[in-house]
């Protein structure tokens, strides 16, 4: 009879610890990093060299400087290099969004002052500088038909527009196409605000209005379609080519026209990147003072037509109501703020879930 001996296992060396690495303890990072915040509100405070932003600012760069030499001690250049690349970035991050959270919570504290019933439904008609009443409800209007008519103009012209480049535009002239596109999107506000100015109210509105020339809500909106018009163009142009080629010859590939292929496979599977450009180009023109004042005109009573007389916008109550000598005009400007920022937000979030119920292959 024959036994088989089973090697025993051994457990492998315990290793030296000269051979184990050294790590800085967990707690070392976020004692760095509020020592770093005293020592700088110690300097700045104490030199009165400024105020709390310098001393995030200050304290971020004695954090990354107090990291790297602590790592570079206990862990090696290696790693201390990684930890301070690693703490550059969330650093960054942080003094990224610190202005975003101010002035968030600058519209959010100063901006609820006016939050009422009359502040939404009445209008800055007879208003006077020593009187408490008087709200934005003309503007309101004035900035969804504004927006309104110059998303319905723009947004056609821009999606075909990118669909020729993209998909039919060849050689010199789709060259030059995207070109003036680049172009037209660094003009200024108040270029566009002229050229409507010199175009449809100084030489075709006088053919709809006796002779006169008539400013109008409608001329701003012209005036906000171009501005809108290279962003639409350049974000759709962009996700357009993004979408998978292989999707396009799959559909070529069964028989489908072009045409269709577009309708029906390419739109839908870029919508959701379409409609966050169509956003920040509606963000964009709803912010707009400058086209709004020169070819619309402003006022403080309610206007529903935007083809005939003056129509506000609430980016140009923000501006009338913050250069008025009146006691109460700051809180109606911080509210009107407050309310164009919830209004562009609520567009958004609206767009972004129907573009992701209708997006292909959900």
């Amino acid at each position: 009879m024959t036994t088989t001996l089973t090697p025993r296992r051994s457990r492998p060396p315990a290793q030296p610890d000269s051979l184990r690495a050294r790590r800085l303890p967990g707690y070392a990072a976020p004692a760095l990093a509020v020592l770093a915040l005293l020592v700088a509100a110690g300097i700045v405070y104490g030199v009165d060299l400024g105020g709390p932003v310098l001393v995030v600012v200050l304290g971020a760069l004695l954090y990354l400087t107090g990291l790297f030499v602590a790592a570079n001690a206990v862990e090696g250049r290696r790693s201390a290099r990684n930890r301070f690349w690693s703490a550059l970035i969330h650093s960054a991050l942080v003094l990224a969004v610190l202005p975003l959270a101010s002035v968030v919570w600058t519209l959010v504290s100063k901006g609820t002052a006016r939050l009422d019933g009359d502040f939404f439904g009445s209008s800055m008609n007879n208003i006077g500088a020593r009187d408490a009443n008087g709200g934005a409800y003309h503007a309101i209007v004035g900035t969804l038909e504004q927006v309104g008519i110059a998303t319905a103009i723009t947004v056609p012209l821009g999606v075909l527009c990118a669909i020729y480049i993209v998909e039919y535009g060849r050689g010199r002239f789709a060259f030059t196409i995207r070109f003036f596109v680049d172009v037209m999107t660094g003009i200024p506000s108040i270029v566009t605000g002229l050229f409507v100015l010199a175009f449809w109210v100084l030489i075709v509105s006088p053919w709809f209005n006796d002779g006169q020339p008539g400013f109008s809500g409608f001329a701003a909106a012209l005036a906000l379609s171009v501005l809108m018009l290279p962003t639409v163009v350049r974000s759709t142009e962009e996700m357009l080519r993004l979408v998978p080629a292989p999707l396009r010859e799959g559909a070529y590939a069964l028989g489908v026209p072009k045409w269709k292929t577009i309708l029906r496979v390419v739109l839908p599977t870029a919508l959701p990147g379409i409609v966050t450009g169509i956003m920040l180009s509606i963000a964009r023109a709803a912010g707009e003072t400058a086209p709004v004042l020169l070819v619309a005109g402003g006022g403080a009573a309610i206007n529903f037509n935007p083809f005939e007389n003056n129509q506000s916008s609430l980016a140009l109550f923000v501006y009338q109501q913050a250069g008025e000598a009146s006691k109460y005009s700051p809180a109606r400007a911080w509210t009107a703020a407050l309310t164009l920022v919830v209004l562009v937000l609520v567009l958004t979030v609206a767009a972004k879930l129907l573009a992701r119920r209708n997006r292909l292959g959900r």
